[in-house]
């Protein structure tokens, strides 16, 4: 028992006396035995062990994802991840201390390199080294929203993400989407044949924005596989505010201008609208959509033998040419007879008014015409497009 005694008084452990009933001697009489049980010795403490994620020395690491350090039977004392451009990548440590974080994305074709220390429970140090490097893709895909972030817009504004070529991969980008909006108001993303800029997909509302909405846009697309070998450039975020209600109805027939602003008309104006003789001249029917303006412009038609004609107070509804303006050479015209080459024509005093009045995005709806807004008149006709017919085109199954 000497040697039992010499270790437990080393480690400290507790003695327990159990009571075993059994038979002792001739006699039968119950004696009770005792025992003495010793409590098993605690596992000594573990060395100190660090896993990274991703491991050291990998390549081609998707730089999309975290990359994190974890400590077992000890707690992180120190850390850095520097990339090749000598730029620290931010992270969070966890409240245990037993775990560090990236909180930002890192960078394509770079070498990253742990630094720092850890001290184990058992109180030793263990330094905390080395690198890896993330992956180099064959292609970067960039895209940019159409409209400027923090921008108030009219009730019928799409978003529009433009990409700078093509997406194979459309499914894998629309799920790096979001869209969060202040108001309910059912929408939906779709996608647009291709331009020469590259790829596109819209999002619009079923019916108009409701005034006052707050639009906030997620484009998560930094390391996301478009297909093709080609991989998102960077994440994008659009912030909208939706202004007030205005919808401007133009009749091509009445040669007339009604601008109603929440259900009430605040401008009636005489105008005059394309050519109904020339099918390539008559201005478009449907919801065009203000895209730009502004107070001076020169527009040209080579194909129609001009160039340069002087106009002001010019409000783009559509990239096909189609302005709301004043032109002082067809002010005879305006109220009498369909002159122009598809812009709607009405005199300067309300040619300043509807410009001063107009935000991007506001819908202008034509009609009395007998030519369609389409895909063959430029590049935003989302409100001619059927609502099954535009749920269709999205790319998310």
């Amino acid at each position: 028992m000497s040697g039992i005694r010499g270790v437990l008084g080393a480690v400290g452990l507790l003695v327990a006396t159990v009571v075993v009933a059994g038979t002792v001697g001739a006699g039968g009489g119950a004696a009770p035995v005792t025992a003495s049980a010793v409590a098993a010795p605690p596992a000594p403490p573990q060395p100190v062990r660090a896993v990274p994620v991703p491991a050291v020395g990998a390549s081609g690491v998707d730089p999309s994802g975290p990359a994190s350090v974890t400590v077992y039977d000890g707690r992180i004392t120190a850390l850095t991840l520097t990339g090749d451009d000598r730029r620290r990548v931010p992270g969070s440590l966890s409240p245990d201390g037993r775990s560090w974080t990236t909180t930002a994305p890192l960078g394509y074709a770079r070498t990253y390199t742990w630094s720092g220390s850890a001290t184990g429970d058992d109180g030793r140090p263990l330094a905390l080294r080395g690198t890896f490097r993330t992956s180099v893709p064959e292609q970067l895909r960039a895209a940019r929203f159409s409209i400027a972030d923090g921008t108030t817009v009219g009730v019928a504004a799409p978003v529009v993400l433009q990409f700078d070529g093509p997406v194979r991969d459309r499914a894998a980008v629309q799920r790096a989407l979001t869209i969060r909006m202040s108001q309910p108001n059912e929408g939906a993303w779709a996608w647009l044949p291709d331009t020469a800029d590259g790829s596109r997909i819209h999002f619009r509302p079923k019916t108009y924005w409701r005034s006052g909405t707050v639009v906030d846009v997620r484009a998560d697309l930094f390391g996301v596989d478009m297909g093709g070998g080609t991989f998102g450039a960077a994440d994008l975020t659009n912030h909208l505010v939706v202004g007030r209600n205005q919808v401007t109805k133009a009749d091509a027939k009445a040669r007339r201008i009604v601008v109603y602003r929440d259900g009430k008309p605040i401008m009636t104006a005489p105008a005059s609208f394309g050519m109904g003789d020339d099918l390539n001249l008559v201005t478009r029917a449907g919801t065009h959509v203000v895209t730009n303006k502004d107070p001076e412009k020169y527009l040209s038609n080579p194909a129609y033998g001009y160039a340069n004609i002087y106009v002001r107070w010019a409000v783009r509804i559509n990239n096909n040419g189609e302005f709301v303006h004043f032109n002082p050479l067809t002010l005879d015209a305006i109220g009498q007879q369909n002159l122009t080459h598809g812009c709607i024509n009405i005199n300067e005093r309300n040619a300043k008014a509807f410009y001063d009045a107009t935000l991007i995005g506001d819908p202008v709806e034509v009609t009395g015409s007998p030519v369609t807004l389409s895909a063959a008149d430029g590049d935003l006709y989302d409100w001619t497009i059927p609502w099954a017919r535009w749920t269709a085109m999205s790319a998310a199954r």
